[in-house]
């Protein structure tokens, strides 16, 4: 399986910062609450490993989790939805894990529609934050 099948990436010129700080802004005016940031760069210096900078931000909708979750409670190990946010060689990178992988890996319960409908709204997510 390659990436592109994973997750859909893009890249810009904006500053790392600047794109983090968009995405947490244009999630919930999307409806997606963000429930955490990781500082991956600040958690490996921890333990003296050097990366460039590197966030994961998780985010859900309340209802789109609920609806799936009662398809499938095996949803649960692919959720909450996550953008990857790091830099390299000068520019900013962000990959959304793609929600439809859910539906392909969990095809009994039937959340092709509603993977589409989360996967179309934070790549939008993602589009107005680079």
């Amino acid at each position: 399986m390659k990436t592109e099948d994973m997750a859909l990436t893009l890249t810009t010129d904006k500053p790392f910062d600047a794109v983090v700080e968009a995405i947490e802004k244009k999630s919930p005016e999307n409806q997606f609450r963000v429930l955490h940031v990781h500082n991956v760069q600040a958690t490996l210096a921890e333990k003296g490993f050097k990366r460039g900078p590197l966030k994961i931000i998780e985010v859900c909708n309340a209802g789109f989790a609920h609806k799936a979750l009662q398809q499938e409670a095996a949803v649960a190990l692919f959720i909450p939805c996550k953008f990857a946010v790091w830099t390299e060689a000068g520019k900013t990178h962000v990959s959304l894990g793609r929600p439809s992988m859910i539906s392909q890996m969990l095809p009994q319960a039937k959340l092709d529609a509603l993977a589409a409908e989360v996967e179309t709204t934070l790549k939008r997510v993602m589009q107005e934050s680079v």
